[in-house]
């Protein structure tokens, strides 16, 4: 068998399944390697797994009808399918929560979006596969800097704020912050039966630019607020 059928033939071979093999490996270093530069949990070797065994699935997904002609009752295409569902599992693996900072989020849609790649190296469909790799290569590095450079000015920060209990109206006080241009994430309210007030805290997005004098003078004045803080958050 010479190398044009090794690519091309839509027979799975020895040659060609080891082609396919080989480019699903280099696919996943790729990937794998910006990352583990990243210091994500999952690396180059969990990468390099997910994209061979995608690749395999579809290898097998063609083989089997290809090898019994005669299997009349079975879906060949329904073990590459079950891929897109169970990546996820693995996907949600990578996702690790810390308060409310979420991390892990784009590992896991490398992880989706490689094993994928796998499948469409499996079916050989390589200038396709080779397309995407390219545009997840960007998306994961160059559009990385573009984003931190656009959104420089961006402070996650968490604001506590200390109310009188029942004296103080909470869309008050997020009116207060939208007015300083603050974009509230998430926010948590604490009470204790014992304690003569209620802490409040936001999760929110500040511009560096932020007049925090202003915001200061403004929260003292809104009804029941007896005391806040400010703390960033890495």
């Amino acid at each position: 068998m010479n190398m044009h059928e090794i690519i091309y033939g839509t027979e799975i071979t020895v040659g060609s399944a080891l082609f396919r093999l080989t480019l699903a490996f280099i696919a996943g270093m790729l990937i794998g390697i910006e990352r583990e530069a990243h210091s994500q949990p999952a690396g180059m070797r969990t990468h390099i797994l997910i994209t061979l065994g995608s690749t395999l699935a579809m290898l097998l997904s063609i083989y089997i009808p290809q090898s019994y002609p005669g299997f009349q009752n079975g879906d060949p295409g329904r073990i590459a399918a079950q891929v897109v569902s169970g990546i996820g599992f693995l996907g949600a693996g990578a996702i690790m929560r810390f308060g409310v900072n979420v991390r892990g989020l784009t590992t896991a849609a490398s992880v989706w979006a490689m094993a994928m790649i796998g499948l469409a190296i499996g079916a050989g469909m390589y200038s396709i596969s080779f397309i995407a790799l390219l545009i997840i290569l960007f998306s994961l590095s160059v559009m990385d800097t573009f984003e931190k450079k656009l959104f420089r000015n961006r402070l996650f920060k968490r604001i506590e704020i200390t109310l009188r209990k029942k004296s103080s109206d909470i869309r008050a006080l997020e009116n207060v912050l939208r007015k300083n241009r603050i974009r509230i994430h998430s926010m948590d309210i604490s009470k204790h039966t014992h304690d003569t007030n209620d802490r409040i805290i936001f999760y929110v997005y500040i511009l560096e630019k932020t007049d925090m004098v202003s915001l200061s003078d403004a929260l003292e004045k809104t009804d029941g607020v007896v005391g806040f803080s400010v703390e960033m958050i890495n």
